[in-house]
């Protein structure tokens, strides 16, 4: 099993999610989240103060998945995030140890 988190532009939310629907991917925890990369963020004025804001709204995907579905859940996430512009995101992919489904008690593939 394995934990993929995915950030991605806020905007792009709408266009993974139906993607992975249609690759028969419903379950994920979607957040909220804010970060600084390679944009680098912008200047903003505000009555007259310059800041710098490096911290930009982002949406963090997390989805945990059996390994032969892997690939298949990363393609669909790039071909539906991308826009050749910095910012696009990152994917990250994590072992998971173990899954236990409340509710029935299942564990591991089964749970997933």
């Amino acid at each position: 099993m394995k934990l993929i988190i995915a950030i991605i532009q806020p905007d792009k939310l709408l266009d993974v999610k139906e993607a992975l629907f249609k690759s028969k991917i419903y379950k994920m925890t979607v957040s909220n989240v804010i970060g600084a990369g390679t944009q680098k963020g912008y200047k903003e004025s505000y009555r007259g103060v310059i800041t710098d804001v490096n911290l930009l709204k982002k949406i963090k995907i997390e989805i945990v998945v059996n390994d032969d579905t892997l690939e298949t859940v990363i393609d669909t996430i790039i071909k539906s995030a991308w826009t050749g512009n910095i910012g696009d995101g990152k994917i990250f992919v994590i072992d998971v140890v173990d899954c236990i489904k409340i509710r029935t008690n299942e564990r591991g593939y089964m749970a997933v």
